[in-house]
């Protein structure tokens, strides 16, 4: 006779959560993934990151691979050279909602508004003026299985799946604790590999959420 193995039941993970129906919320569970009960699920808010260099720049530098994170905005940044050097120069970027995010210089690692990239020089000189336009497309925003490695956005936890959700083959609509509840957290499922570490930083961005992990 063959072996069952009973899965974690719906809501099992919980510990308490807000009268009513407070703590919890309908999503969606983006296609390709099987989820279950406890699991710990971020929101995919972010789509591909492009950039274009303005038609009528001096410098001929490239861009380098621009990445997204938790802070990023999406939408257009715009970066500006506003001072020029040889084989190098200074920048400043400046956020979808118009605020500046931080000061760069030509060839060396910038971060600043949740955008991560490396502006090379090139064989002419920037010019005061020159610009490009970094776009953070928007994601699907579907729920996805929450990863630290992530960089659409669902590197941060956006709460706990109720019941199990399979999305296998097509989007499934599912039910997220998302607020104010305590769990357990040695119910919770994380991503394969899932350390220790990673563990104590979910719970940290449940806790944002007022999900406290006992």
């Amino acid at each position: 006779m063959g072996v069952l193995t009973e899965g974690q039941h719906a809501g099992e993970f919980l510990v308490s959560e807000a009268a009513g129906s407070r703590s919890r919320e309908a999503i969606i569970v983006l296609s390709g993934q099987s989820l279950q009960a406890g699991h710990v699920v971020g929101i995919a808010s972010i789509g591909a990151v492009t950039s274009a260099a303005d038609v009528g720049n001096t410098g001929d530098g490239a861009m380098g691979v621009v990445t997204a994170g938790a802070a990023a905005q999406v939408g257009d940044y715009l970066l500006t050279i506003t001072a020029a050097a040889a084989n190098g120069g200074a920048f400043q970027v400046v956020d979808p909602a118009g605020d500046v995010v931080g000061i760069g210089a030509v060839g060396v690692a910038f971060s600043g508004g949740g955008l991560s990239f490396t502006l090379a020089d090139g064989a002419v000189d920037f010019a005061v003026g020159d610009a490009t336009t970094i776009t953070v497309a928007a994601g699907s925003g579907k729920h996805v299985e929450w990863d630290v490695a992530n960089t659409d956005g669902s590197q941060v936890a956006a709460g706990v799946l109720f019941d199990a959700v399979d999305a296998s083959t097509a989007d499934a609509k599912g039910v997220l604790v998302a607020r104010d509840a305590e769990v357990n957290g040695g119910e919770l499922i994380y991503f394969t590999g899932a350390t220790a570490d990673n563990k104590a930083a979910a719970a940290v961005q449940l806790a944002a959420l007022g999900i406290i992990v006992r």
